[in-house]
């Protein structure tokens, strides 16, 4: 398979899509100052030319660096924006001309924004929020109690929100996002700033959310080990133009990345002999612990059980090199992208 194959052939068909993309831009007209009485005009394309399709059912990690369009793109997608060009449909209905109508049929969570009443205990918000997408009692009753036991939120159902912890903010959002039953859930970085608990908590209960009721997801983050412990497909964007579709180890393979097993020892070693694994290095010793950096394609599992067969070990864990450094290797290698 070509690099071009990777990066635009993978895209899943759209038999049964619930979210088309055909040639979307935005443009944003800014001013800025540029003397002391003038003030020039230039365009910023936020958006350009971007195409995709999400079947139903999909769990879809759509990632870039800083001002690459993603909030965008979700922006337009919720309605919040209207496109400059192209076309968009979620569910058959245009987002910007029937929002209304569109926001009983998607849930949205942005990481840094909250829909909750920040005075109000978590549980009002709820309420409130019953009433304003016009639930029926029962099924507001099932969805609620559903996301308290997955979500853990017992406990805070009582307390105001903004007594609530980030990762605690966070499990309200979601929950608050789903109430009403959506088909389609969009997730703008839900794990930012989250402990490593929470993030497990909200991982476990979208995987869970996806298999038992086959909502659709699409997740933007800057976390690697998000799209890997729950993606599939991954989409990659850059200057608002999309350049990959496909699976996480693919893109691995077009930016020919390295990721970080981190081994904790029971007791310090000298660097682990790890050249029977063929595919690991040690580039890092401190005490009991030492990283080890392996191919990004590659799965950790068969050095993992590799050195666990040889060496006392006391924890591991495994990091992801970050989206901006994989997006700049690709283009430093050449890689071919979507035109």
């Amino acid at each position: 398979m070509t690099d071009t194959d990777r990066a635009v052939g993978d895209a899943s068909g759209a038999g049964d899509a619930l979210i088309e993309v055909d040639g979307v831009e935005k443009v944003f007209d800014v001013r800025r100052r540029a003397g002391f009485l003038r003030r020039e005009r230039r365009e910023v394309r936020a958006v350009d030319a971007l195409s995709f399709t999400v079947p139903r059912g999909e769990m879809v990690g759509y990632i870039g660096p800083n001002g690459a369009g993603k909030s965008t793109t979700i922006k337009m997608l919720t309605g919040i924006l209207t496109p400059s060009a192209g076309r968009l449909r979620v569910a058959g209905i245009d987002p910007s001309r029937e929002r209304a109508r569109l926001a009983h049929r998607i849930g949205v969570v942005f990481g840094q924004r909250t829909t909750l009443w920040w005075d109000l205990p978590l549980i009002d918000s709820y309420r409130l929020m019953r009433r304003m997408y016009r639930i029926p009692d029962a099924r507001y009753e099932e969805n609620l109690a559903r996301c308290v036991e997955l979500l853990e939120l017992a406990e805070l159902l009582e307390v105001p929100v903004r007594q609530l912890s980030l990762g605690q903010r966070m499990r309200g959002d979601i929950a608050a996002a789903l109430l009403h039953d959506p088909e389609v859930l969009y997730l703008d970085e839900p794990t930012i700033g989250l402990d490593v608990v929470s993030k497990v908590k909200v991982r476990d209960f979208l995987r869970e959310l996806n298999t038992e009721r086959g909502t659709t997801v699409l997740l933007t983050t800057h976390d690697l080990t998000d799209i890997e412990q729950l993606c599939r497909r991954v989409m990659v964007i850059d200057h608002g133009r999309l350049v990959y579709d496909g699976s996480l180890d693919g893109l691995h393979e077009l930016g020919g990345g390295e990721r970080t097993l981190v081994v904790d020892l029971e007791h310090e070693l000298p660097p682990l002999d790890v050249e029977f694994t063929g595919c690991a290095r040690v580039v890092k010793v401190s005490g009991a612990r030492q990283w080890l950096a392996f191919p990004a394609g590659r799965s950790a599992a068969p050095l993992v059980a590799a050195i666990a067969g040889r060496y006392p070990l006391a924890d591991l864990s495994v990091r992801e090199p970050d989206i901006e450094s994989v997006i700049a290797r690709m283009y430093a290698g050449g890689a071919s992208v979507a035109p």
